[in-house]
């Protein structure tokens, strides 16, 4: 619920990088709150309770996007398509769907680009997003022939490795492979082993279920070969079934998706189930009774669909998530050890001819297809500010399923000299953020896309706030040496003074630093009419020292004279979009991510 209060707002990292040995490998979106841009706020500690240490989050992930072969191919949307030639929809030779055939599409542009799996920059990115919501492991997507992605799961196994050094709670890792004991199931196991497990390469990512390696696979094929006793003894076994409608038909396999009621899979010594699968939206409908098919078939359940209610009728009626709340709301009522969730980036689908176990007509999008009929929670662009809505909601529901961090109350009131050391060092909360997170991009995309993203600059580790009854002062930290506060963009602070979403932009009442400061002195601006727009309320004092700022700002200034503070606050540095919320996915450097944002608070 909206909190209507005080707000208070600043200080930000403190003086001495020993701060950080507190917070080693943190979710840091663990508790905080964020509001996405239906209103709906995420639940705090107060309403789901502290961390549940037995309760996990598997995401499905795609690691299969790596292709270069053709760099003079142009990457294809088929929601761009639909729009411009809503007629290519009764024609497969259409040009707009291109000579390639058969072609590759994207159901939407994801928010960091058309990217490789191999990008570190866009693999970072996807690191500390996982972490902040809760996901404990990502299962790669192996399930098609003996294709494992080695390019791509090297490329995110060093990214990863290196992000949990900087202290990110980064998701173990795990392989789903084919739906049986067939052949490309067994040249996988084998590959996988001999590569990654058997020499213990990147231990600390393997994702360990029943005291072994996870694997999603089928040991049946397996031999009396001492290759293959060594793997059979190595791994926990989950065998992947497919089926949507009917669930396990064996008791040792785990679910990816199901439609509505989902199963629970494998009951554990307490009677609990491991699994349960949750998805987005199911490429399946009543014409196929509930199985697989074609995602562009009518009828087939979308992601505003509920086998309750039907599908919403508004024209975004997309964007609310009937669907993965109908699922989520089954999986809370399982209460399982560990929810199964597709799922983050898939967003390409192959153009097929129609075929029997498809039944597309005249063609089939068989996993992705539009903005209803897709399964991914991975931001994308081309919904604007609504683009992290399902992040958001999965991050509630997580929430629920696991608990949360409680927030950390104020420290007693203390007056700040600027720029003398060591005057932080009794002000708690601390206000940890990420560290090496602003390296620069230089990439291929996907075929004929190219990346370049320079805005990473000041990296922003951590952030305090303190008060007295005249002034807050603001801390901030970064892992190096400031650069000039000259420069555009240059440290700003956003405040949420009230906690009131309505008010301010996106909630924040104040700015500093958006305005470059002149001398010494930090502007302050106050938001007009909930828009981008400010005006000036005041010049305030500040001060660097080396890789630490500090502000003083009076509370009149705030509006929060002789008031009980309690405000939200986030710092950013290098934002390109100027007015763009969905800018603090992307770029420069953002401290707390995306829409979250640190409390600060006396109550």
């Amino acid at each position: 619920m909206i909190k209507k209060g005080i707000v208070v707002l600043f200080v930000l990292l403190g003086y001495t990088n020993v701060l950080l040995a507190q917070s080693s490998s943190v979710n840091y979106g663990n508790g905080l709150p964020a509001t996405d841009a239906l209103g709906r706020q995420l639940p705090l500690a107060e309403e789901v309770g502290g961390p549940k240490n037995d309760k996990y989050i598997a995401m499905f992930y795609w690691t299969w996007h790596q292709e270069i072969d053709d760099t003079t191919y142009q990457v294809k949307n088929i929601s761009e398509i639909v729009r411009k030639y809503p007629e290519a929809m009764k024609d497969y030779n259409h040009l707009a769907w291109g000579a390639k055939k058969p072609g590759y599409f994207y159901w939407e542009e994801p928010l960091l680009g058309y990217y490789q799996t191999t990008d570190p920059w866009v693999l970072r990115k996807h690191a500390e997003m996982l972490a902040d919501a809760g996901v404990d492991v990502v299962f790669f997507d192996c399930t098609n022939g003996d294709l494992t992605w080695k390019d791509s799961y090297e490329a995110l196994m060093e990214t990863w490795s290196q992000a949990q050094s900087d202290g990110v709670n980064v998701p173990k890792v795990a392989f789903m492979l084919p739906f049986g004991p067939i052949d490309y199931s067994l040249m996988s196991i084998r590959q996988l082993f001999r590569d990654v497990y058997q020499p213990r390469r990147y231990e600390s990512l393997w994702f360990q279920w029943k005291g072994k390696p996870c694997i999603m696979a089928y040991a049946d094929n397996l031999t009396d070969s001492e290759i293959d006793v060594e793997i059979r003894t190595f791994f926990t076994f989950r065998p992947a079934q497919a089926d949507y409608v009917n669930g396990p038909w064996r008791n040792d396999q785990w679910g990816w998706l199901e439609i509505y009621p989902q199963h629970g899979y494998v009951k554990n010594e307490n009677e609990k189930y491991e699994p349960v699968p949750v998805g987005i939206a199911q490429n399946a409908g009543p014409e196929t009774n509930g199985h697989c098919s074609a995602f562009n078939l009518p009828g087939t359940y979308g992601r505003s669909f509920s086998q309750r209610n039907g599908f919403d009728p508004r024209v975004d009626g997309y964007l609310y998530g009937w669907n993965f709340q109908e699922q989520w709301e089954r999986a809370l009522e399982l209460d399982p050890e560990l929810v199964f969730v597709t799922g983050w980036n898939e967003y390409t689908a192959g153009q097929w001819l129609p075929r029997d176990d498809w039944t597309g007509d005249p063609f089939s999008f068989v996993d992705q297809f539009d903005w209803e009929h897709s399964r991914d929670i991975e931001p994308n662009k081309g919904w604007g500010d609504k683009g992290d809505v399902y992040y958001l909601q999965m991050i509630d529901y997580i929430r629920q399923f696991k608990g949360t961090l409680e927030s950390e109350k104020a420290s007693a009131p203390k007056t700040i000299k600027l720029g003398k050391a060591g005057g932080w060092n009794d002000v708690e909360p601390y206000y940890p953020a990420y560290k090496g997170n602003t390296f620069h991009r230089n990439h291929w995309g996907c075929y004929s896309a190219y990346y370049k993203n320079t805005s990473g600059r000041n990296d922003i580790v951590g952030a305090k706030v303190a008060r007295d009854s005249d002034n807050f002062y603001l801390y901030a930290e970064t892992s190096e040496k400031l650069s000039p506060s000259t420069d555009r963009n240059w440290m700003m602070l956003f405040i949420d003074s009230d906690r009131d979403k309505s008010t301010g932009w996106n909630g924040y009442d104040f700015i500093l630093n958006r305005i470059s400061p002149k001398g010494r002195k930090a502007i302050v601006e106050k938001n007009i009419a909930g828009r981008w727009e400010r005006e000036k309320v005041a010049e305030v004092r500040f001060a660097v020292v080396d890789n630490k700022l500090e502000i003083r700002v009076p509370r009149v200034v705030l509006e929060l004279l002789d008031q009980t503070i309690d405000i939200e606050f986030k710092w950013n540095d290098n934002m390109q979009g100027n007015g763009n919320i969905m800018d603090f996915y992307v770029n420069g450097d953002t401290a707390p991510g995306g829409r979250f944002n640190f409390i600060y608070s006396e109550k």
